[in-house]
């Protein structure tokens, strides 16, 4: 009966999410919404474990907006029936939930913005404060309250916010309010050919201390405060093809559930810089993180519980192998940074014949003598990658692609790296008008002995392939499987389906998961390995 769930749910959102769409006129605003139903029936599966006990996870969000003139609001409805296995919101009180998860009204003028309900906002490079929803990893730290902003021309933008965050389905206790200035320097001046900005924040969260007896935060923690208070400075500037930017930030003694059991004061620095002429462009990043990791709440847990944005400063991958084990920022304290390096050579006389090549590093380090066993700075996650993309007629397109990954288990404290080398060969042809075929053969290369992966970092050596038919617009089908030959000999494989039609896509999917890390933007969750017929469904109406 589990898996006749799927269909009856994703039918009852899709006539909801019509009549709203379809009936719902206020004069003469506009509505528009959107729908996103994610389900899995999971089966049994000997070779990597059982599923969990609940056979139907299914996460659904609906989302209607209405607009007139500067007048705008909207509702966001959630259901979790129960929430999908490995999703950290699955794991609270109360698995099976369907309710108001979002709402809002705003005023916009020319001048001044104000917006009651839940906000999404950033400060910054997110380094004290943002508030964002990530539906892959389950996250939503909206704030429910109240923002204003307000404009005096191009010189200067003042914003305020206040009110409680939102913890996975409920909101925290704690109250967070905060301050952001933007002074454009160059349009005082009237310079023309110079964009130069300088910008501030500051964002407190004031939360009892004495909701829970059983934990003593002075005698503890040392923290004597409730108050925590967090600010930075920024600068940017832009002249020509050149960019700039910098950010500073401190924070009062705090605590970082999980991983600190003193109070501590914290800092952040971010630099940034980018170059760009022609068909070459040139970019890095350097970030400091000291002890910055903070919690919405003191009385929560999770990847949700985060109040500011600290994601790890790597490339981001599509490909599997290459995605097989992403770092994890270390906010406890780490030096990291990133260099991206583009290049296009086209032919003037055929403009669909072209190369890319794209050459990236990034490393972070340890920051603090103590966080290595030598005293000295360790080596937390190095990678060295470059990919070439090679157009070589309308009609074929390949990419190759090689990554060096190392990684140290003990986050720099010891001297052993576990070292990945990962080859990725990607062909693309388009044999009609609108049907193509496209391929991929990934190896993964562990240098290391098994003895010494014993932990399941690599588990050896790895292969993997995927073909792709497409036909464009509509329909497309897959297979892939990700093969380990050296220690599990276990294939994950995967094989699906989807048709698409205006702003509708419908696929299904049928595959073996590997248990491991999922990542979105930087930030990452844990997955639980786990077998299971997937239906994923997003629409626009």
């Amino acid at each position: 009966m589990d898996i006749i769930r799927i269909p009856l749910v994703v039918a009852g959102l899709l006539s909801f999410g019509f009549y709203a769409g379809a009936q719902l006129r206020l004069g003469e605003g506009q509505v528009s919404a959107s729908l996103e139903s994610n389900s899995v029936y999971y089966v049994d599966d000997k070779t990597i474990g059982d599923g969990p006990e609940d056979r139907f996870g299914t996460n659904n969000y609906l989302k209607v907006d209405y607009s007139l003139g500067r007048f705008s609001a909207g509702i966001q409805l959630e259901g979790y029936m129960p929430a999908l296995y490995g999703y950290e919101l699955g794991e609270q009180p109360d698995v099976r939930k369907f309710f108001l998860a979002g709402k809002y009204v705003q005023w916009t003028d020319d001048s001044f913005e104000v917006r009651a309900g839940d906000i999404y906002d950033q400060f910054g490079n997110g380094l004290v404060f943002r508030s964002y929803e990530d539906r892959q990893l389950g996250l939503n730290n909206s704030l429910e309250g109240i923002r204003g902003i307000y404009r005096l021309s191009n010189y200067l933008t003042v914003k305020g916010l206040y009110g409680r965050p939102r913890l996975y389905t409920n909101y925290a206790g704690s109250w967070i309010r905060g301050a952001d200035l933007s002074v454009s320097v160059a349009d005082i001046f009237g310079w023309n050919a110079v964009f130069l900005n300088v910008e501030g924040s500051y964002v407190n969260r004031y939360e009892a201390l004495d909701k829970d007896e059983s934990i003593d935060f002075n005698s503890y923690y040392r923290l004597d405060t409730p108050s925590l208070n967090m600010a930075s400075g920024r600068i940017n500037f832009n002249w020509n093809t050149l960019s700039l930017s910098g950010e500073y930030a401190w924070k009062s003694k705090d605590i970082m559930i999980g991983t600190t059991s003193v109070a501590t004061e914290g800092s952040a620095v971010y630099a940034e810089a980018l170059y760009s002429w022609k068909t070459l462009s040139v970019s890095a990043t350097y970030r400091m993180l000291d002890n910055m990791g903070t919690n919405l709440t003191l009385y929560g847990s999770g990847t949700g519980n985060m109040m500011n944005y600290l994601p790890s400063l790597t490339r981001q991958y599509t490909y599997m192998l290459a995605n097989l084990n992403p770092y994890q920022v270390n906010t406890v304290g780490e030096q990291a940074g990133q260099v991206d390096l583009f290049y296009s050579l086209r032919s003037p006389s055929a403009r669909h014949r072209y190369w890319n090549f794209h050459v990236n590093w990034s490393g972070a380090y340890t920051l603090r003598p103590e966080q290595s066993q030598t005293g000295r700075t360790g080596l937390m996650w190095s990678d060295v990658n470059f990919d070439v993309e090679r157009q070589w007629s309308k009609s074929l397109k390949t990419i190759f692609l090689f990554s060096r990954q190392e990684m140290s288990p003990s986050k720099g404290f010891q001297q052993l790296l576990y070292t990945s080398d990962i080859f990725v060969a990607d062909v693309t042809w388009k044999f009609h008008r609108n049907m193509s075929l496209r391929a991929e053969l990934q190896y993964l290369l562990c240098e290391n002995s098994e003895d010494e992966w014993m932990d399941g970092h690599c588990e050896g050596d790895w292969v993997a392939a995927l073909v792709e038919f497409s036909v464009a617009p509509r329909w497309s089908v897959y297979v892939s499987d990700m093969y380990n030959i050296g220690m599990t000999k276990v294939h994950y494989y995967d094989g699906g389906v989807s048709y698409s039609k205006g702003r509708t896509r419908v696929q299904l999917s049928y595959g073996r998961h590997r248990a491991g890390y999922v990542c979105s933007g930087g930030v990452c969750r844990y997955s639980p390995a786990y077998t299971g017929v997937n239906l994923l469904l997003t629409t626009a109406f």
